[in-house]
């Protein structure tokens, strides 16, 4: 079973957290993902990650934070950007907020690269001021799954509507890919990239780094099936300490 808080009364979200008291907070970003995949990839491959723990787990999984930190992608159509420092604070209110009914581990599961620093600093400053145990995670264990599945290299270690989030989104919301219109691409790297402002939003032409094109379904699926396990063990283990 899954605990949906959205889909709960609060007497039931109370009760569950007296039986398990942990949340997830799916966190993503709305931005482009190539010709072939939606705008809300991250926020559909967070969520249903989120899901598949709960029903192993009990804990709660709380509604999805749909928008991220997508600088790179701001002038790219359909994108919404938060500044980096708003959604620091808003993922430390958020902990505020499920601390003030029980709620002792609360696991950021996030699946928008970009988000990564923030949620690592919003981390940092919010065990200052709180007893409840706080976890950021990008799909656990990522180095090994990745290399154990897929076929085709990340352009500089970085994967963006490529054939890793493709295979996931046909084993998480295949109706929402469009295959035939994946693409490969690999934008060459400017002398100056990651020294100054260069955005990868300025590199690629269909918003693809990496190789769509060979994603299928089974890698999704069992890649999936890693992550929820190495996710499940280490909610478990934050909830025995």
């Amino acid at each position: 079973m899954m605990y949906i808080v959205n889909e709960m009364t609060w007497p039931q979200v109370e009760m569950q957290i007296k039986e398990v008291p942990a949340a997830i907070l799916p966190l993503g970003s709305t931005e482009q993902h190539g010709y072939h995949l939606p705008l809300g990839t991250d926020v559909f491959l967070a969520q249903r990650l989120a899901e598949k723990i709960s029903e192993q787990t009990g804990a709660l999984v709380l509604p999805s934070m749909n928008f991220g930190y997508s600088w790179v992608w701001r002038d790219r159509v359909g994108t919404v950007s938060l500044r980096q420092q708003i959604l620091q604070e808003v993922l430390k209110d958020i902990v505020k907020s499920v601390e003030r009914y029980g709620v002792k581990v609360l696991v950021i599961l996030n699946g928008h690269e970009a988000n990564s620093a923030t949620m690592k600093y919003a981390i940092r400053e919010i065990q200052d001021e709180t007893a409840v145990k706080v976890i950021g995670m990008f799909y656990p264990g990522l180095q090994d799954v990745y290399g154990e599945t897929m076929e085709s290299p990340t352009w500089g270690g970085m994967f963006h509507a490529c054939e890793f989030e493709t295979s996931l989104m046909l084993a998480v919301r295949e109706e929402l890919v469009h295959m035939e219109k994946a693409v490969k691409e690999y934008p060459a790297k400017p002398i100056l990239y990651g020294m100054d402002n260069t955005s990868i939003g300025d590199l690629s032409e269909s918003g693809t780094y990496g190789d769509p094109t060979v994603a299928t379904q089974k890698k999704g699926e069992v890649m999936l099936e890693q992550f929820v396990r190495n996710g499940v063990d280490i909610l478990k283990v934050c909830l025995m300490n």
